[in-house]
């Protein structure tokens, strides 16, 4: 990933937390004092963002060294080292918190959408997430995805067409919809359109559309409708999908499952920052 991306993020995010000065670290810890750190796992997970928390320490001190013990995507035990960091104590200390938040955020999403492909990685079908992210942070949620093993849904709301319901319902049909996007954006443009009926998705096929998103539909109309479709475009299944229905939904033949839970819920990977030396050292 472009680090010019996150770099203003983490800054914001360092100039939230630390402010004007770092209080309690700068009124116990010397200019000068050096330090070595370790980051360990406390569960089970797959580790994501390693150069986003390196960014955040170099970012305050461009001489720390940031030594990275597993790769992004790897999975790790509790208690396994991550990464070894050495440099100003203040710089290790002050960092520590927006470096944690996001490498155990990212880690966490990795995490759970390596327990979907892995629930599916039987069938020809793929996970994407969705735009249902933590503001400011979409970029790393959804590189976090891929990073565990999942693929991205449209970035944003200027990259893809994806027409809903209130869409429809606005533009007065699917037909009136489709053709009014045809008629203004140009042939590298995807288009998407929602059903939620068979109804629909007979209307979506009469129309020039690239994907069908079938939305909280049963896994037996989600069948009837795949086999309507028959491949004649990307059928994506979507709305009301857990971890324990994802087998069921991939059997009936879709494509695609996009899950909003990979990201606007996640839980947080527990990753852990402790001093092990208070010189420079070999960790």
């Amino acid at each position: 990933m472009n680090p010019l991306y996150y770099e203003d993020m983490i800054r914001q995010a360092l100039n939230e937390d630390i402010g004007f000065q770092d209080l309690t670290t700068e009124t116990i810890i010397p200019e000068d004092h050096f330090s070595a750190a370790r980051i360990s796992a406390k569960a089970e997970g797959i580790i994501a963002g390693l150069d986003i928390a390196k960014k955040v320490f170099t970012m305050l001190d461009e001489k720390v060294d940031f030594r990275a013990s597993v790769q992004d995507g790897e999975r790790v035990t509790s208690g396994q080292a991550v990464a070894v960091i050495e440099g100003r104590t203040r710089a290790l200390l002050s960092g520590e918190r927006v470096a944690l938040n996001l490498l155990q955020r990212l880690s966490g999403i990795a995490t759970e959408t390596n327990k979907a492909v892995e629930c599916i990685k039987d069938f020809d079908c793929h996970i994407v997430d969705t735009r249902k992210t933590m503001p400011g942070l979409r970029g790393l949620d959804k590189n976090a995805v891929k990073t565990g093993g999942g693929y991205n849904h449209r970035f944003g709301l200027f990259d893809a067409i994806l027409i809903k319901d209130n869409h429809i319902a606005a533009a007065g049909g699917i037909t009136e919809a489709v053709g009014l996007v045809r008629a203004k954006v140009g042939h590298m443009v995807k288009v998407e359109v929602e059903t939620e009926t068979i109804e629909q998705v007979e209307e979506a096929l009469q129309n020039p559309v690239d994907i069908i998103m079938l939305d909280n539909m049963s896994t037996a109309l989600m069948r009837q409708a795949v086999q309507l479709i028959d491949k004649r475009v990307l059928v994506e299944a979507s709305g009301g999908i857990t971890l324990d229905s994802l087998v069921e939904i991939a059997s009936t033949g879709v494509d695609l499952i996009s899950l909003g839970w990979l990201t606007h819920s996640v839980k947080a990977l527990d990753l852990s920052l402790n001093i092990v030396s208070g010189e420079k050292s070999n960790v």
